[in-house]
């Protein structure tokens, strides 16, 4: 993809509608999708290829299962919201979905990477492509995402997504999520991915075959 095609990716954002649905099926309908960042250095995006939903009821794994705090409160918020937090000094980036005050998001997981390549081995100091986005650490890193991304609006950028170039269906697995300990949410199956992709964070066994 030429950098020209930035402004088409920009023109091909998706809209607020896309996220005002419940999380398990944003999730799914996420993947073959770009996420795209703007940055003064140059516009670097990538294809989504592994997500994990997380539910508003009866998901210990999820951010507002305690109640809302300052830094989860934009979960509250109106669907198509960016919430960007840290982790072991990472960022992570989500997509708030469903409803105002019902409160889930969708983890974006990892990409393959599509545009500003070079700029996201300059920020990520690799040079395969499978270790540049292939987690929700290494994308935001890759991509330039911070947590002045925070409660932006996905259907307007800097941090946008837009919609995927299609091409041939691919396979859809189905596990588990990454990284949750035990009573946590930990056996749900609210994490899919690309069966296909090379730049999966974690490949294991699937849930239902994929």
């Amino acid at each position: 993809m030429p950098k020209s095609d930035g402004e088409c990716l920009r023109r091909r954002i998706l809209p607020a509608s896309f996220y005002a649905r419940p999380a398990e099926a944003v999730a799914k309908s996420l993947l073959g999708q770009m996420l795209v960042k703007e940055t003064a250095e140059g516009v670097c995006a990538g294809r989504i290829v592994e997500t994990e939903a997380y539910l508003a009821c009866g998901d210990a794994g999820c951010h507002a299962w305690r109640g809302m705090t300052a830094r989860n409160s934009v979960m509250w918020e109106a669907p198509g919201t960016a919430y960007v937090y840290t982790v072991h000094t990472h960022c992570l980036v989500n997509a708030v979905t469903g409803a105002i005050n019902l409160p889930e998001a969708v983890l974006i997981r990892a990409l393959e990477p599509v545009l500003g390549i070079e700029l996201m081995r300059r920020r990520r100091k690799r040079e395969r492509l499978e270790d540049l986005t292939s987690g929700p650490g290494k994308l935001t890193q890759a991509l330039g995402i911070d947590l002045g991304d925070n409660r932006g609006r996905l259907d307007e950028g800097p941090v946008f997504v837009a919609q995927g170039d299609g091409g041939e269906a691919r396979a859809i697995a189905t596990s588990t999520r990454i990284g949750l300990s035990q009573g946590r949410g930990e056996d749900l199956p609210l994490r899919y991915y690309y069966a296909d992709s090379d730049c999966v964070s974690v490949k294991r066994k699937t849930i239902d075959g994929g």
